[in-house]
């Protein structure tokens, strides 16, 4: 049965295996996770259910710093592959297992290595910056690698003499080039739940709740932003509403981060900003292709694991290092 679960791993990107209705997952996934030293790391954008019972929950840049000091044996990840895949950069002797292999990211799918390597050969003596979600590839044609909350350090920390590709959200370059005052070579690639905002419908969401401040990631577009009461990462978004007086915030991003929003602060209101269609379309499909069931199997038989070429690890690793050490040094 467990040669033909990791058969339909290919089929359907995660263990095919019938549970038990009546196990207590959270109970096993806490029992697992002290009987093989593992750890579970969590996106904000994952169900409640997922967040609840993580050890780590953050944004990219956070799951990269407890990605790189773990000392656990077994690597959980539950976001999707380039996440995983940073981690498993970031320890390449350690299993790394994502729950299930096809939570992608089409803000990194919209960034062929093949197509980029030919497009940075047309810039020669420019530097590349690529915000972290992007494949492994991207990560080793790159001289630095940035999240949203670290971005506008690392372009400030560049030498103002060399020009800088930057890929592949172009929403978030276009953000840092008026941040910045750097003139970007941009990537045209975007992330799709960051783009479908409506802004009529934003609008119409003011005028009954005219005390509601918009915050908003600096993945959305331009037009969006420039309403948007504060910008800032997943975290930043999150401090802010912690911080605020204001008691009722539209929350342009992934619906995934309301859940530790509501948590922090019970006594005010969260209000996702509505997609331009009837669609749920402002959740990540890709992260929540992740659940319970999934992650109990993928930690109780070790597979999906992430697998890498040793040169890929090696090269993909400097630009994230370099991330890292300036993160550091500005106290992020």
């Amino acid at each position: 049965m467990i040669n033909q679960a990791k058969q339909d791993i290919d089929k359907n990107g995660y263990l095919s295996i019938d549970i038990d209705p009546t196990l207590d997952i959270f109970a096993e996934i806490q029992r697992l996770k002290k009987e093989k030293n593992a750890i579970l790391l969590a996106h904000y954008y994952q169900d409640a259910d997922i967040q609840d019972i993580a050890d780590y929950i953050g944004d990219s840049l956070g799951l990269a710093q407890q990605a790189e000091k773990t000392t656990a044996d077994l690597i959980v990840f539950a976001g999707v592959h380039f996440m995983a895949e940073t981690a498993k950069i970031l320890n390449p002797h350690k299993k790394v297992v994502l729950p299930d292999m096809k939570a992608g990211c089409s803000l990194a799918d919209s960034c062929p290595a093949e197509e980029f390597s030919a497009f940075k050969a047309q810039h020669p003596n420019h530097v590349v910056v690529s915000y972290i979600n992007c494949t492994a590839d991207i990560k080793a044609l790159s001289d630095y690698i940035v999240t949203s909350s670290n971005a506008e350090v690392i372009v400030n920390s560049i030498p103002k003499e060399k020009g800088i590709i930057f890929a592949p959200d172009k929403n978030l370059g276009a953000y840092l080039v008026k941040k910045t005052g750097r003139d970007m070579i941009l990537w045209d690639g975007a992330c799709m739940v960051h783009e479908i905002f409506s802004l009529e419908k934003i609008a119409k969401l003011k005028l009954k709740h005219p005390e509601a401040l918009l915050i908003s990631h600096p993945e959305c577009e331009a037009p969006l932003l420039e309403i948007s009461d504060f910008i800032g990462s997943t975290t930043a978004l999150l401090k802010f509403t912690q911080q605020s007086t204001a008691k009722e915030f539209i929350v342009a991003t992934e619906t995934g981060i309301l859940h530790k929003m509501q948590l922090s602060s019970p006594e005010k209101t969260f209000i996702p900003a509505p997609p331009d269609n009837s669609c749920a379309c402002n959740d990540c499909p890709h992260m929540k292709r992740n659940t319970l069931e999934k992650i109990y199997l993928c930690m109780q038989y070790e597979q999906p694991e992430i697998l890498m070429d040793p040169l890929l690890i090696e090269k993909s690793r400097l630009p994230i290092d370099r991330m890292l050490e300036i993160s550091a040094k500005a106290g992020l």
